[in-house]
Order: structure tokens, then sequence, then C-alpha cells
């Protein structure tokens, strides 16, 4: 077996089974611990999938369909305004950012360099780490502090770090604080890129839910910035929070075509061809944003509602977008506050330091609950009852 396996950290829902083993509370379970989302996903979606159940009995290409490519790159020439987009060089459909997050760092890491590195945000989404690990890189850490508004600790590399990473992996809006990068923040890591030569992978899952004001995207801070075919830039988006479709395992890398050529190379041999009646389903929800609006409008009920409970007795500001809160506990420790909370009340939260590695002398998810409002309103509402009642 390969030995690089031992490296990997168990999952952040393993610790917390582990943490909550033994504990039988009374009343019934909330869970806020996964991002999982719950609304209904929608009709025209389902619809689209039983319409073309006979794509099943038909080998799909890699490349996907030349339709499905193009509907894709009509969505995020709409979403981020952006002028030229080629769909058949600079779009690849991929069966759900987490499976292409992790391919993607095999196929771009060259192990042949001496000690390269893979940079993260931190907290992360542990793909990044199992990704570097597994193709023989260091995994570095940039933390994401409120110290610092949580921003990217550029400074807190060596030159020599630096010199080392060969890509760069960034979640904006982040997971788990909903942090958005801005303009000048995406100048700082291209100008990075360009320096030291690393490839940067924007994971974007969580864009499409937000209060009024879309995020900004790398490929729109790319135009913006006259990065002319987004060099070194791939961006990574899904189908499963914007249209509620998790179990399709749908979504898109866009960007530098050259990278995509290469990454469409090592996905041949990889065998993760989306099927036919999958690609279907994806051209109808990246053809609509009907369903996408009636998404938020369901998330920003559930802040509306919480955020003000929660207010009087922890830390927990509303994010700039994604669907989680990421609060302070009373107490400072995560992972008591977590066990008590469930012991207590039913409710299960993950603790921030799950998330998260000790890097620059803390572990910045420490002290930190992450809170996934994917229940329906009515839950969610009940859960803040029950944690305001468990801290007062």
């Amino acid at each position: 077996m390969n030995s690089r396996l031992s490296q990997l950290q168990s999952y952040p829902f393993e610790k917390l089974r582990a943490l909550l083993a033994g504990l039988t509370p009374s009343g019934a379970p909330i869970r806020l611990s996964i991002g999982e989302p719950q609304h209904a996903t929608p009709d025209l979606i389902r619809d689209a999938l039983m319409r073309h159940v006979d794509g099943l009995s038909i080998y799909p290409t890699t490349a996907g369909s030349d339709r499905l490519r193009e509907a894709i790159a009509a969505w995020f020439a709409r979403r981020y305004g952006l002028k030229q987009l080629d769909p058949a060089t600079e779009v690849l459909p991929v069966n759900g950012t987490r499976e292409a997050l992790f391919a993607f760092g095999q196929a771009v890491l060259d192990t042949s360099r001496a000690n390269p590195a893979v940079v993260s945000p931190n907290p992360f989404y542990q793909i990044y780490e199992g990704a570097a690990l597994l193709a023989g890189a260091e995994p570095l850490f940039l933390n994401q502090t409120d110290g610092n508004g949580f921003a990217l600790e550029l400074d807190s590399l060596t030159e020599r770090q630096w010199e080392r990473t060969q890509l760069l992996y960034v979640c904006s809006p982040a997971n788990p604080s909903g942090r958005v990068l801005t303009l000048d923040e995406w100048r700082a890591l291209f100008d990075r890129s360009d320096r030291y030569g690393f490839v940067i992978a924007s994971d974007e899952c969580y864009s499409e839910i937000y209060d009024d004001h879309a995020p900004l995207g790398a490929l729109e801070a790319a135009q913006q910035l006259g990065r002319d075919g987004f060099p070194n830039l791939v961006v990574f988006n899904s189908l499963s929070k914007r249209s509620n479709a998790p179990g399709l395992r749908a979504g898109a890398v866009v960007g530098d075509r050259q990278l995509l050529r290469q990454f469409l190379l090592y996905r041949t041999y990889h065998g993760c061809a989306m099927s036919l009646s999958v690609q279907h389903a994806s051209m109808a929800a990246w053809d609509d944003e009907a369903h996408v609006a009636e998404n938020r409008r369901l998330y920003r009920q559930k802040f509306d509602a919480l955020v003000p409970m929660l207010q009087g007795v922890m830390h927990a500001p509303r994010p700039e977008a994604g669907f989680y809160l990421w609060a302070r506990v009373p107490g400072g420790d995560d992972e008591e506050f977590a066990k008590g909370l469930f012991a207590a009340t039913h409710v299960t939260v993950l603790p921030g330091q799950y998330l998260a590695r000790d890097a620059h002398g803390i572990n910045p998810g420490r002290g930190y609950v992450r809170m996934a409002l994917v229940p329906e309103l009515s839950e969610c509402i009940e859960a803040a009852q029950r944690i305001v009642a468990f801290c007062g």
C-alpha cells in the first residue's frame, strides 16, 4: 500500500464521532455539523435526469459534451461578466469539486523537483491537505484569524517556502468564515504566483449563497486586472450548494487552457467521466437562476432569524457569503462546548480545531465552532433556542 496514506489525518466528522461517543442525549436531534445542503433538489434537475436516463447505456467522454461545456461557459460569463471564455479549451465538467480538487493536485505537482509544497488557508477543506500529502508534497498553511479579519497571512511564509510552492489552494467565500477575497487580495496572490510560478486553485463552491452582493470571483478579478487567459489560475465550482444537488456530483473547472489540457489528460486515465444523464441534469441547473435565487432567500431567512438570537450568548457574526456561522464559543474550549451542547440539547456542531492545523504557533480554529444552517428554518430556530438556553 502507498505509505503516504499513513500521513492522512482523520476527517473532522470522524473526530466528532469519537468526541460524542457514548453520549445519549434526549430530544429530537438537530445536526448543524456537516455542510450538506438539505433544501429540496429543484424539479428541473430531477426531471432532466429522468428524461435522459437512457444516457446510462452510453460511455461518456471525459471532456463532456459540447453542449454541457457551453452551458458552463455561459454561466461563468453571465455570473462574472467575462468577455471571453472558450468552452472547448477553458472548461471541463467534473464530478463535484471534491474529486476535482484532489485530482488537480495529483496532476499539477511535480515531485521530481526538490521539496514541493502546497499552500492552503487555515482553517481549510481537508481535501487540500490530502491532495498534497498523497502527491508527495508538504502542506503549508496561511492562518485566517479574527485578528486579521480572516485575511490570508501571506507574509507568514518564508521566501524559501514560497520558492518551493507549486500549488496554492484558496477558498472564497471561505469555509468556514464566509470571508470573500477582495480585488487587492487577488492582486497580491497573482503577483506571488507570477513571482514564484505556482498555480492557484480557487475553490468557489459557496459563491452563490450571499445576501445582496455577489462575491468577487477569481476569474472576474483576473479579467479586471488584465490577466488575459487566466495564467496559472483554475476555478472550481459545483452544483451541490448552488442548486441543492450534492448527490448529483456535478461541477466544473474553468481557467488556464494549458493547465486544463494537461488536467484532461490526467482525467482520461483517472476514469472520472460524467454520466450523460447527469450531464443533462447539469445543463438544466446551469441554465436556470430562479432556483438559485430561491435558495438564497431560504438561507437569508435563517441568518435573519439566528444571528440576532445568538448574539447575546456568543460572537457569531453574519458571514459575507456561504451558509455557515463561525462562532466563538463561551469559555474558549470548542471541544468541550460541542460535547456539552450535544449532551444537553442533542444539537451537533463542529469544533473549529478539527478544521485547522497547528501553524505559526496556533490552531486558528480553536475556540470556534462551525454551524451549518442547512436544516429547515424551523429546525435552525429550534437549534438556536437550545444553544441560547445551554449558554444561559
